[in-house]
């Protein structure tokens, strides 16, 4: 309730400005007096790659890049959350502006570049957290301008290991040129093999894909995941697609996340659940802004669901809603636990 009467004032600043604003106000103000976290129901909970989630509920990679704030978010009611993406070294990313809101939609352009501080720094912070309490992954990439960057994937892997519950490998991000090569299946098993060999210890590995993937590159990716004993497949990040937009914003480049890709992940989603028989756990992400959106990628598949624009819209509130908006869902269709619902649609 208070964020909807602030966002007027918070929407008058530029996108990206406001996003380093939540930043500042999740690390300087007690999670109490930004959302109230929902009772802890043993209905929610989920098991995924050993990992016991709390709720299925969590939050994307892109909000806490430089793992600034992820205890904050575990208190809004967040199940887990996620760090990064972090690169070896520190880079500015793109020019800006880089960031933008369109609100006719409901949607997000980004095209960030993957800035961040860099691994020492971020190590340090994580390193650091308060409690230690709680599921938080960290987002690896590659840098821009590097050379190899397999070998970044792997300094990244060695590097993160120790201090994160998943590594989630990133290499569908439409804003570093050429990263999306990596979804090739040529190219996706050497580099698998390689972060595999480099995290030094059997924590959980991740791989998020792009939603812009032709049915045989679904079917490659999802043999090798399973061939690799991947611990879950992310689907999907942002997308280069521009389906009918209304904001004067649509015709930026990059990737586009919030309501508009709802479908195209969900299809997306049913697509690897369908080409994997089951056989990993896959986790939800795009367009997911209330419990019946969560509710659906559960249905349709997802062990788990991600969110990051909808936060923009609704507030930090929002985990907490939709984590109470879905026991009544699972009563509703004669479900007892959430993991007893995942892919029954």
């Amino acid at each position: 309730m208070v964020y909807s009467l602030l966002r007027p004032l918070i929407f008058r600043l530029d996108a990206e400005t406001a996003h380093g604003l939540a930043l500042s106000t999740l690390k300087s103000l007690p999670s109490s007096l930004l959302a109230s976290p929902p009772r802890h129901d043993p209905a929610l909970e989920m098991t995924v790659a050993g990992l016991h989630f709390r709720n299925p509920v969590g939050m994307a990679a892109g909000f806490d890049k430089n793992g600034e704030v992820p205890d904050a978010l575990l208190r809004c009611g967040f199940g887990f959350t996620e760090v990064g993406s972090v690169t070896p070294r520190p880079q500015q990313g793109n020019p800006k502006p880089r960031l933008f809101r369109l609100a006719e939609d409901r949607a997000v352009i980004n095209r960030m570049g993957f800035n961040n501080d860099g691994a020492a720094i971020v190590e340090q912070r994580v390193k650091r957290r308060i409690d230690g309490h709680g599921v938080v992954g960290i987002n690896i990439g590659a840098n821009k301008d590097s050379t190899d960057r397999v070998g970044d994937y792997a300094i990244m892997a060695r590097t993160m290991a120790p201090h994160a519950q998943y590594l989630a490998v990133n290499i569908s991000s439409p804003n570093t040129p050429g990263l999306r090569a990596l979804q090739d299946p040529e190219a996706l098993g050497g580099l698998l093999d390689v972060v595999m060999a480099a995290r030094g210890c059997d924590v959980p590995v991740f791989l998020k894909v792009a939603p812009d993937l032709q049915p045989a590159d679904i079917d490659a990716i999802a043999r090798i995941a399973v061939e690799k004993g991947l611990g879950a497949l992310m689907i999907a990040n942002t997308t280069i697609e521009r389906p009918p937009l209304h904001s004067a914003h649509a015709g930026e480049s990059g990737g586009l996340s919030g309501a508009p890709l709802k479908q195209m992940a969900l299809e997306r989603l049913r697509d690897f659940r369908k080409a994997t028989g089951g056989s990993i756990p896959l986790i939800g992400i795009g367009g997911i802004a209330t419990a019946e959106d969560a509710w659906e990628r559960i249905r349709a598949g997802a062990s788990l669901v991600q969110l990051y624009s909808a936060m923009v819209y609704e507030g930090p509130g929002i985990a907490s809603s939709i984590v109470r908006g879905l026991p009544p869902l699972m009563r509703r269709d004669g479900f007892a636990t959430i993991a007893d619902a995942v892919g029954t649609e």
